[in-house]
Order: C-alpha cells, then structure tokens, then sequence
C-alpha cells in the first residue's frame, strides 16, 4: 500500500497553564492510528480530519510543542472543537 493512504492520527493536549503551545501526545499510522482514533472515540474526544496536519503532526517527537509554524493550522482544530463544546 502506498504511504499516502495510510491513515495517520495524532492527539494534543493543550494546558495554558502550563505551556505556551499545544504539545503532541499520541501519533502513529496504520494500527496505531486507529487505535488512537478508536480510544478518542471512546471517550467523547472531538475528531478533526486534515490529512496534511496530520502529515506533518506525525512526524514530530513525543511530548513536543507544536512549531510556532503550526498555530494557525491548530488554531484552526482549537477553534473547531471549541464551537462543538460550546453546543454540547
């Protein structure tokens, strides 16, 4: 199978308090984004689906912050998830 069709996920955790951005905290492909995927499902956590985001969010180490080069891209997944919160 080709690289670009395999699913990739990746998860942030963003605490104000604490850093300045986002920081990855789960990413994978194949197996390992499905079971990160199934495991947000699971527990109510809000999806958003952007192929290149994920792209790049995968190739990133563990626990990093997101490059300042990301804020708007994840401003954007913020955003997003905020607006479903604020209708939950």
């Amino acid at each position: 199978m080709n690289d670009r069709h395999i699913r990739k996920a990746a998860a942030l955790h963003y605490d104000q308090a604490k850093s300045m951005a986002p920081r990855v905290v789960a990413k994978g492909k194949g197996f390992i984004a499905e079971q990160i995927i199934a495991l947000a499902q699971q527990n109510d956590v809000p999806l958003y689906e952007d192929r290149n985001l994920a792209n790049v969010l995968e190739a990133l180490e563990l626990e990093a912050q997101i490059p300042a080069e990301l804020y708007r891209a994840v401003a954007e997944v913020l955003a997003f998830i905020y607006r479903l919160n604020g209708k939950l």
